[in-house]
């Protein structure tokens, strides 16, 4: 056997290995759910410095050339149980010469020229608050809260937490693009944070929702502004902190897509921040394997795994190289593939909770070849904002009863 056979086979068979581990996750997420000790749901404190003290919050919403989706947001925050806190509106290429807001804790910003960046519209707004403020909460405009959401972040804080990723409810799921985008955060929210807040590890954070203590937000210094805000502030984040809390009482209403165009353009700039900040995941897993941190090497490697319906792609294609070359690998991902599918329609049932869900799962291939096209549409998120058009506009009131129903 020559040398390059010898490489092609070891090459093959490793990459085998990583997408199987990948495979596994939600499998072997869902049997440590199932398995868990009832007391495994407390949340341990990481110090006792702060256990009486109530923090002071800083509520950063970005808006973006629409303001419908102002009121609704205000009002949600101003339901809130818990009050110390002030809401900064960065209403970026707006006129919001007809918003008029009466509560003294509510401050409109509006930036002297166009900033059309997430990142922008946050550091301006930080240039703003107040100095006693103990950690800022991102949110987007479209996103609701629950009247207990404060009440949540702060108690995690008082734990010593410095970063806590909210818990996520999808705000609107009347389209089947709509139940299909909340089908893909309910299990990404179970495997990569519910499970590894069980595990003792750092979750990720998402784009919202997302509470983080002020002083260490500045630390982060931003080289690119245009998509993956996320991306860089996680991988900073986690190597300062102890670990990344996830908060899943502290519940965020977030709108879903809900048209195959509009999927296109959030996956585009999704993918397209994966490669960008590729680097950066590399990163966190050479620190961890340095510093010998099974949490940033678990955080690292999951990072550095690219978009799932990628993954699974590749697994189907080794699945059938195997069928020709070696049978028992091909049983064993017949196995592995099985295990997975099953495993995520099992995660959605029981974190969904509705009928819905079940029906839409037989939908996404519809979702993952829109996601295949917006692969190859990468360069237009290098140039382009790609911003998700939203249209449904509801108050937490409204939602609230509809839950109750």
């Amino acid at each position: 056997m020559s040398v390059v056979v010898k490489f092609i086979i070891y090459f093959f068979d490793t990459l085998q290995i990583i997408l199987a581990l990948y495979v596994l996750v939600p499998v072997a997420g869902l049997f440590i759910y199932l398995f868990r000790r009832k007391n495994d749901n407390y949340v341990p404190a990481l110090s006792k410095e702060f256990l009486t003290k109530d923090f002071e919050f800083a509520i950063i919403v970005t808006v973006h050339q629409d303001t419908d989706f102002i009121a609704p947001i205000v009002d949600s925050i101003e339901k809130q149980t818990y009050k110390k806190f002030h809401v900064y509106i960065v209403a970026d290429d707006c006129d919001v010469s007809n918003i008029q807001v009466k509560q003294h804790n509510v401050s409109i910003l509006q930036p002297p020229t166009a900033l059309h960046s997430k990142i922008k519209s946050i550091q301006y707004a930080l240039s703003q608050i107040k100095n006693n403020t103990d950690a800022l909460i991102i949110l987007d405009a479209d996103n609701l809260i629950h009247p207990n959401f404060l009440r949540v972040i702060n108690s995690y804080f008082q734990k010593g937490y410095k970063v806590v990723q909210a818990g996520f409810k999808p705000k609107n799921t009347s389209t089947a693009y709509a139940r299909m985008d909340a089908i893909g955060d309910l299990y990404n929210f179970f495997t990569e944070r519910e499970m590894r807040m069980l595990m003792g590890l750092s979750s990720t954070i998402w784009g919202s929702g997302i509470a983080i203590d002020m002083e260490l937000y500045k630390e982060v210094k931003y080289t690119d502004y245009l998509g993956g805000f996320d991306k860089k502030l996680q991988a900073y984040l986690v190597q300062r902190v102890e670990r990344i809390a996830y908060a899943p009482e502290a519940i965020l209403y977030d709108e879903k897509i809900s048209s195959g165009k509009s999927l296109e353009n959030q996956r585009t700039r999704w993918i397209s921040s994966y490669f960008k900040y590729f680097k950066d995941s590399w990163g966190i897993l050479k620190s961890g394997l340095k510093k010998h941190n099974f949490n940033l090497i678990y955080f690292g490697f999951h990072t550095l795994r690219p978009p799932l319906f990628i993954i699974l792609g590749f697994a189907l294609i080794t699945t059938l190289i195997d069928l020709y070359f070696d049978i028992r690998f091909y049983h064993s991902w017949l196995f592995l593939l099985g295990a997975f599918f099953i495993s995520f329609a099992l995660i959605v049932i029981i974190k969904g909770r509705d009928i819905k869900y079940v029906k839409t799962l037989l939908l996404l291939p519809f979702f993952v070849a829109r996601q295949v096209i917006a692969l190859f549409k990468l360069k237009k998120a290098k140039h382009s904002f790609l911003k998700t058009q939203n249209h449904n506009i509801i108050y937490i009131s409204d939602l609230l009863s509809a839950e109750k129903q």
